[in-house]
């Protein structure tokens, strides 16, 4: 059995003349607080038969993606991980400090002879040193990408549980920073913390009640 993602990466693979197909993505994006973070993933084609229920990651239940992390973990592959925190993104913006994450991320990898790096995505990523493309709904269509997708988010959610213990009472296991009801009322009975993104418009609003919508 073979999962109809790893076609996507071998035909990139044939077209670009490249060894090695390095998938990248991230998670966190969106979320009011805490870091976000990125993954570079590489499958070796012989691991390739273990992996046939990797999909996006927005596709999975919890249960699945954890399950999955693990086996991908513990697996054989090759990847990075790489952060950009609340601060960096307030000092970069989001997009910039996205393809920050996804630098450190893929920094085992630029040394890799003829190595491409698929981007989900439809910008590349400033400043990395692979040979790359961007792909548009990559998690849906990559085998590497989708399993980066699932490493960053797994990633991210273990670390925003973390974040819970240090912050009570923003509740970060439960939403994970995003703007929920839940978590704009403690954001306004609390205000924000250290890990709050304060360039974000809602958190901004509030330490700036004049500022206009």
């Amino acid at each position: 059995m073979s999962n109809p993602l790893q076609d996507f990466d071998k035909q990139q693979a044939l077209r670009l003349e490249a060894n090695f197909i390095v998938g990248i993505d991230e998670a966190g994006r969106g979320p009011l607080a805490g870091p976000v973070v990125a993954c570079a993933c590489f499958i070796p084609p012989a691991l390739v038969s273990h992996f046939t229920d990797v999909n996006d990651s927005k596709k999975l239940t919890e249960k699945k993606r954890e399950e999955i992390f693990e086996r991908l973990r513990q697996g054989g592959i090759a990847y990075g991980v790489g952060f950009a925190s609340a601060a960096e993104i307030d000092k970069l913006n989001i997009l910039q400090a996205t393809f920050l994450a996804m630098r450190r991320a893929a920094q085992k990898f630029v040394n890799l002879p003829h190595a491409v790096a698929l981007i989900d995505g439809p910008y590349p990523a400033a400043g990395l040193k692979l040979r790359q493309m961007p792909v548009v709904d990559g998690d849906a269509k990559s085998l590497a990408i989708a399993a980066a997708s699932i490493i960053a988010k797994v990633t991210r959610d273990r670390y925003m549980g973390v974040l819970d213990k240090l912050y009570p009472g923003y509740s970060f296991s439960g939403h994970k920073g995003y703007g929920t009801a839940k978590h704009m009322q403690a954001l306004r009975a609390l205000g924000p913390c250290r890990e709050h993104r304060r360039s974000f418009a809602p958190v901004r609003k509030l330490l700036h009640p004049s500022i206009l919508p």
